[in-house]
């Protein structure tokens, strides 16, 4: 097909079961109404010590004698996922026998994060599974809730996530994306009209995936959608170059959509670019905020106004002041007694052995009552070469804004820190939707950088008279570029990412010379 063939062929179609959807969407809203979430943390994290208190982990930590959590919190440090992997698991891997979960972990998830190293092997079980699925049907169920005349059951899903094949490192042991892990917990009315379907699913190479999806998603009554933002709008554009789109919006492909469904990434560089793809449909953004480790929040709202913490997901959760991180004692908040406004760093105590582990995201709670939050980065993922103290999501919010003014939105990017004698400054590479011409290059970071300084005090210190931090620079690269790179690090695709801040001097270099080889490749053909 090619861009002048419209959707003409004719939709599949399913049984709508919408009304029962309806149903079962009030009764599990209502139950949500009534959650005291004090109650609900204090009685998993007892069920988890119980479960768990002759494993070797719980051994070791004393869980026989935890009845709270200042008890749990005293008798369990936090732990990254490196600290886990070295001192409980990588020696007995891929055979975890009670050793942090009763009985042999049946899965690991392969976490692809962003291209900056290697996978993590994170145990999964069957429990979070089930989790994984009450946390999906709560978000539909606010969905319906908001929607009283959805027809959402009443058509297809697309799902644009990583492979779905697992590996078998040993007897009883699964491993691969969480996707693949989670796939056999779809809801009932939904596993029958799913697609991708399984063969094409498991393709590795995303480019064919997206291209031979495209067709067989036309000839389909989508009425839900969900992935992350970023790949998202690449599996689109195929769909543009495949079909003709009258006006260029979703509804000229999917008519009956209703609901997307994204997570993995900070969405505002591209909140703009879906409002205008969603113009003339009636479909809404639902961010689900989900991980290797569990699904930890869904929107029960409306775009921006926070994620209801998941509650009755087999997780326990924690809360540190990311200025305690470093702390030899840092203070660890509950539900029970976090703020709003602060920044916190994420722990999580799971029914696949993960205690007190640190995820590596900052959230910041917009509501205690019920829990409702906002991730507001990650731990690691601050610009502060020169103490800048630059999060992820104002650079985010900096360059929607800023791209919206050049009347274009932002398709990828990373930022990366140079240091130099006289002139030490910020370094953009900026991948934009709609090409923009070397010749804004400078009006570009002109605006950037007022944006900055603006919402960042301490940035806005460190560029006074461009002493301490000269003004950034920013280079547009070519379209696609992203993409190649991450392709040529087996990364494309899914569930990967592309590192959006990189401390690492190497992998930055790795990443602005494959894009200016990309580009000069580009101009030679």
């Amino acid at each position: 097909m090619n861009r002048s063939t419209p959707v003409t062929a004719k939709r599949a179609t399913f049984a709508d079961f919408s009304s029962v959807g309806h149903f079962l969407a009030k009764r599990r809203y209502r139950n949500l109404e009534r959650q005291d979430a004090e109650y609900l943390q204090t009685r998993i994290l007892r069920s988890l010590t119980r479960k768990a208190r002759n494993t070797a982990f719980g051994r070791a930590h004393g869980f026989e004698g935890i009845s709270n959590v200042a008890d749990y919190q005293k008798a369990v440090p936090l732990r990254y996922y490196d600290d886990f992997w070295k001192d409980w698991w990588e020696a007995r891997y891929p055979s975890l026998d009670n050793v942090s979960w009763p009985g042999r972990v049946p899965y690991f998830a392969l976490s692809s994060g962003t291209t900056t190293g290697r996978s993590k092997h994170i145990p999964y079980t069957t429990d979070m599974r089930r989790a994984a699925a009450r946390g999906f049907v709560d978000l539909l169920a606010c969905h319906l809730i908001n929607n009283p005349e959805s027809r959402l059951m009443g058509g297809a899903i697309l799902g644009l996530t990583g492979p779905t094949s697992l590996q078998s490192p040993s007897a009883g042991v699964n491993a691969g994306a969480v996707s693949a892990i989670t796939a056999g917990a779809v809801p009932w009315p939904f596993r029958k009209r799913v697609l991708p379907s399984p063969e094409l699913a498991d393709l590795d190479d995303w480019r064919e995936k997206i291209r031979r999806l495209a067709p067989s998603a036309a000839q389909t009554d989508l009425r839900m959608i969900g992935g992350s933002p970023n790949w998202l709008l690449v599996f689109f554009s195929e769909m543009n170059r495949q079909f003709r789109a009258k006006n260029g919006a979703l509804a000229d492909w999917f008519p009956n959509l209703e609901l997307i469904v994204h997570g993995g990434v900070n969405f505002a560089p591209y909140r703009d670019r879906f409002r205008e793809l969603m113009d003339g449909g009636h479909a809404e953004t639902r961010e689900l905020y989900s991980a290797s480790e569990g699904v930890f929040a869904y929107a029960d709202r409306g775009d921006g106004d926070g994620l209801r913490l998941h509650l009755n997901g087999s997780v326990f959760f924690e809360f540190i002041p990311v200025s305690e991180l470093k702390s030899a004692s840092p203070i660890r908040n509950w539900v029970g007694n976090v703020e709003t406004g602060v920044d916190y760093a994420l722990a999580v105590t799971t029914a696949a052995g993960l205690w007190s582990y640190l995820v590596g995201d900052v959230v910041r709670f917009v509501s205690t009552r019920p829990p409702r939050l906002l991730v507001a980065g990650r731990v690691n993922h601050d610009l502060s070469a020169f103490g800048e103290h630059l999060l992820e999501s104002e650079i985010a919010e900096v360059l929607a804004k800023t791209a919206a003014a050049f009347g274009t939105h932002i398709a990828e990017y990373t930022v990366g820190a140079a240091r130099h004698e006289n002139g030490s400054h910020h370094r953009y590479l900026v991948e934009t939707e709609t090409p923009l011409s070397a010749e804004v290059e400078n009006e570009f970071t002109s605006m950037l950088d007022a944006l900055l300084r603006a919402a960042n005090e301490d940035y806005q210190e460190l560029r006074k008279d461009d002493l301490a931090v000269a003004p950034p620079k920013v280079t547009f690269v070519e379209s696609g570029a992203f993409a190649a790179w991450m392709q040529s690090r087996r990364a494309l695709g899914g569930q990967n990412k592309v590192p959006r801040i990189v401390t690492d001097k190497e992998l930055f270099g790795d990443i602005s010379g494959f894009l200016e080889t990309f580009a000069n490749e580009g101009r030679q053909t």
